[in-house]
């Protein structure tokens, strides 16, 4: 039996991650965390008024989520974060090292369609654009897989699935 995996769901703002994260737990079985609900109001804050994050608003919301992770360890769980930059996920390795990571993929106009439809969230679409280049998509040392976000929530999510059981299989 294969010991549950912490999967830190990552991409850009509109790629469902808040949608995909909770459908995922619940598939395999773990309990999922919001990532946005480990920010400080302060990030909160700047994002609602349009103002992007830097990196020092990012470390201590990284590290929030990364202590949640570690405590999953073993146990399994899934986080979202948009893990945007290598060194985020550095970041959140260091504090949770087992912790893979599925990245949610789609082109711009359909992440910002999406977003343009969303209700009640406080990332506005003027930040696609500084999101799509801060994005230093999973290189080949990460433990990880990346995934297309076109097609149903059930669709992403069977695939996401998919993606992580042969992630599985070849670190075994």
């Amino acid at each position: 039996m294969r010991t549950p995996q912490v999967v830190v769901v990552m991409g850009v703002a509109g790629t469902g991650k808040t949608t995909i994260g909770p459908l995922l737990a619940a598939r395999l079985g773990v309990p999922y965390a919001e990532g946005d609900d480990f920010h400080p109001r302060a990030n909160i804050e700047k994002m609602t008024a349009g103002v992007p994050l830097e990196d020092a608003d990012r470390w201590p919301w990284l590290e929030a989520i990364g202590h949640w992770a570690h405590g999953r360890a073993g146990l399994g769980g899934v986080v979202s974060s948009s893990a945007l930059k290598r060194s985020y996920r550095d970041r959140l390795r260091s504090v949770a090292p087992g912790v893979v990571f599925l990245h949610l993929t789609g082109d711009r106009e359909l992440i910002e369609d999406r977003m343009s439809h969303r209700q009640g969230h406080f990332m506005p679409t003027a930040l696609l654009d500084s999101q799509f280049v801060t994005l230093q998509p999973l290189e080949p040392d990460e433990a990880g897989a990346a995934v297309d976000v076109g097609g149903s929530p059930e669709e992403i999510t069977a695939r996401a699935v998919r993606a992580l059981d042969a992630l599985s299989e070849t670190s075994e």
